[in-house]
């Protein structure tokens, strides 16, 4: 949609209000879970081997540690420049949406249904710097933590409330990692055009067995 000026219209003649979506003809997917979308599109799966949470947790922590690196890094008059030119989309939201995206799984866990905004709700007036986001991704991984500490069925099977259907902590679970982790990617490629040096960005081991896109901003 982003390079498709007719995108968007397209889409909201179908009612649909959030993205990603994969649509064809009349009928549309949300592109939440990539099995679903492999399915639509008519392919028997992605052929991807999720993840076990265990090790799902392992590299969600790593990821946290790593954006919270990089938000710091982040200039404080740049703060409130666009991620990039194309969309309406702030460094400052980027930066506080790689916790929030954490911190609505762990709500969806515990009854909440995840609705189309859930993991955007915009940060409020008192997140003002990076600082105060790294402040607030300090908050988010020790519920992340204490979070697995105390769910007792480790294999995540449990059924979520979703706005795209009912769907297992799982698949959530792995996606809520590798949405980080590509906001994380993103972050890192910000810095740079600003000519800032990434502080140990992520690496393609810290990665391995995530369904990331290849491109940065897709």
């Amino acid at each position: 949609m982003l390079n498709d000026p007719g995108g968007r219209e397209r889409l909201l003649k179908l009612g649909v209000r959030n993205v990603p979506v994969v649509a064809r003809g009349e009928k549309f997917v949300f592109g939440q879970l990539l099995e679903n979308v492999a399915e639509f599109v008519g392919f028997a799966g992605t052929g991807q081997q999720k993840l076990p949470p265990e090790q799902l947790y392992d590299k969600y922590r790593v990821i946290q540690q790593a954006a919270q690196r990089l938000i710091a890094q982040v200039p404080q008059q740049r703060f409130n420049e666009r991620v990039i030119a194309n969309r309406d989309r702030s460094i400052r939201f980027l930066c506080y949406h790689m916790f929030r995206i954490a911190e609505a799984f762990i709500e969806a866990w515990d009854g909440a249904e995840y609705t189309v905004q859930f993991a955007n709700i915009p940060p409020g007036d008192e997140v003002a710097t990076p600082q105060h986001v790294v402040a607030y991704g300090e908050t988010v991984r020790a519920k992340f933590d204490a979070w697995w500490a105390r769910v007792e069925d480790k294999s995540c099977r449990k059924a979520l409330k979703t706005f795209f259907g009912p769907c297992p902590a799982h698949d959530l679970f792995e996606r809520s990692t590798w949405h980080t982790a590509q906001h994380c990617r993103q972050l890192a490629d910000v810095l740079q055009r600003f000519g800032v040096t990434p502080d140990h960005p992520l690496t393609a081991e810290q990665l391995a067995g995530l369904p990331l896109p290849d491109r940065l901003y897709e």
